[in-house]
């Protein structure tokens, strides 16, 4: 396959460096390839120097046809917990790491395909994915990362002009994925549970050395990793929480060990507030629901401790359990600190010098108002930003009577006026969005894409979600929250 003449050139350090832990494949031959969507900025961010390739030549890169110099198409091995089940084989069944790029910043990241076809852990699937499940990775990881929440990103979809046969004939695509790296904790898994421990170490000194070099030459480094990933995810998770966001399938192969969002399969963000909340079509008992999320990132944590313990003292493991358990034990207590203070922050409030535990009372208040009125979550965080500059009508539209919100604005006024920042709307205006993925309107876009070929609505809508904190009134539509009829009976699914 011939080469464009790009300035770039693949690194390989996964493929060099962990020989056993993948098996290399070439994507599948795609007769029609076609592109949907390139994200030039990121293209620019990474410094690759392709943005102004002939799209029908990004549609042969970035479906796997033209493979670039250095590329060497790979599918990751790794197992996982799905729905507390454990699997001890999974692996990339339908992606293909196809390399590595340092951008002008420095940073190394993966540039992945998803739906690029079999692999040796396709485990009897086509390997294949649809326009829908494709366009919605994209989207909704576009809009995280415009949130200012640690995502994997899209860097391309190609429509491949084939059908993918699911409950439905749908037509084929493949995405083009950017990751600081696709390590899972699944991917420890899968050589802890062979007792492979060599191959621990060897993966854990990797990761150490590409995501928190600082703690290499550390005697105490993989206890010390323990500690930086759980941070990590606290971090992260309670990101998720505070704008309203179902992961749908928390899987420890879906938990990555940067602390960036991964797999956007089944998601959602929260209409009306309700932390029992669950949108995936197969989390039939709501192991991943809302309220779950900080808890279910705790027990992933744990399996992935698991296969630390040897490495944190080879010669007896278990005398790094209490080591190890009290690392577990404070994630709680980070995920707690960031949500708090992210929290805070959504309210207007200052942190330094003044009661935590009136605050935590004030915001868990807030939300049971939320809750008991089926209040919009987004909507209702935005609309504060108006109370705080005296306009209280666009808040109190949001519930039955103006009343049953007077208690708690007077004693959110009066928190307020104990600190000497100004300006509080403003402050709020620019962490609390006005814009997010609603669902209907997404599925609109992946209809539109999917049925009819029309992209106009999926490309307004990201539009729109790459400034999600800029509200203007000829977009009040995408403020909207769903359709009750819509929202009642909302499922996402998989797309495998």
């Amino acid at each position: 396959m011939q080469e464009p003449s790009i300035p770039f050139r693949f690194g390989n350090s996964y493929a060099e460096e962990l020989p056993d832990f993948y098996v290399e494949s070439d994507p599948m031959t795609v007769e029609a390839p076609s592109l949907l969507q390139f994200n030039t900025p990121l293209a620019d961010e990474l410094g690759l120097g392709v943005a102004e390739l002939p799209s029908q030549d990004l549609a042969l890169i970035f479906s796997g046809q033209k493979l670039l110099a250095g590329s060497r198409p790979l599918a990751q091995a790794y197992a996982g917990h799905q729905f507390g089940g454990f699997s001890a084989q999974l692996g990339d069944g339908r992606g293909l790491l196809l390399g590595e790029v340092a951008g002008p910043d420095g940073r190394r990241r993966d540039i992945a395909l998803k739906g690029s076809g079999r692999t040796a852990f396709s485990r009897g699937g086509d390997g294949k994915a649809a326009i829908g499940p494709v366009l919605r990775e994209y989207l909704i990881g576009e809009a995280m990362h415009c949130l200012g929440i640690p995502t994997t990103r899209a860097l391309a979809a190609v429509a491949t002009g084939e059908s993918v046969y699911r409950e439905n004939i749908l037509p084929g695509a493949i995405l083009t994925r950017v990751a600081s790296s696709h390590i899972r904790i699944g991917t420890f898994q899968f050589f802890a549970s062979q007792q492979r421990w060599d191959q621990v170490r060897q993966l854990a000194d990797y990761a150490i050395e590409r995501h928190y070099p600082h703690l290499s030459g550390d005697e105490d480094r993989y206890l010390l990793f323990l500690q930086a990933v759980s941070e990590a995810q606290a971090a992260l998770v309670a990101n998720w929480m505070l704008v309203g966001f179902i992961h749908g399938v928390m899987n420890t192969d879906n938990m990555a060990i940067s602390g960036e969002t991964i797999d956007y399969g089944p998601c959602a963000y929260m209409e009306a507030f309700s932390p029992d909340v669950v949108f995936s079509s197969i989390d039939q008992q709501g192991r991943y629901a809302y309220k779950n999320q900080p808890q279910m990132a705790q027990w992933n944590l744990t399996r992935f401790a698991e296969t630390l313990l040897p490495l944190i003292d080879e010669d007896k493991p278990e005398r790094a359990v209490p080591k190890v358990e009290a690392i577990l034990n404070d994630f709680t207590l980070h995920y707690e600190k960031h949500w708090l203070a992210g929290a805070q922050a959504k309210l207007g409030l200052e942190t330094s010098g003044l009661d935590i535990d009136n605050d935590k009372l004030l915001v868990n208040d807030w939300l049971k108002l939320l809750e008991i009125y089926s209040v919009d979550y987004t909507l209702a965080w935005r609309r504060l930003a108006d109370a705080a500059e005296g306009n209280l009508e666009p808040l109190e539209a949001l519930f039955p009577c103006s009343e049953v919100l007077a208690d708690w604005l007077e004693r959110w006024h009066e928190r307020i006026a104990k600190q000497a920042a100004a300006d509080s709307a403003s402050r709020m205006r620019a962490i609390n969005p006005i814009y997010i993925p609603r669902n209907h309107l997404v599925e609109d876009a992946l209809d539109a894409a999917t049925n009819d070929a029309n992209l106009e609505p999926f490309e307004k809508l990201l539009a729109v979600l790459s400034h999600p904190f800029d509200e203007r009134p000829e977009l009040a539509r995408y403020a909207q929250p769903a359709p009750e009829n819509f929202t009642g009976c909302y499922k996402t699914f998989c797309g495998t």
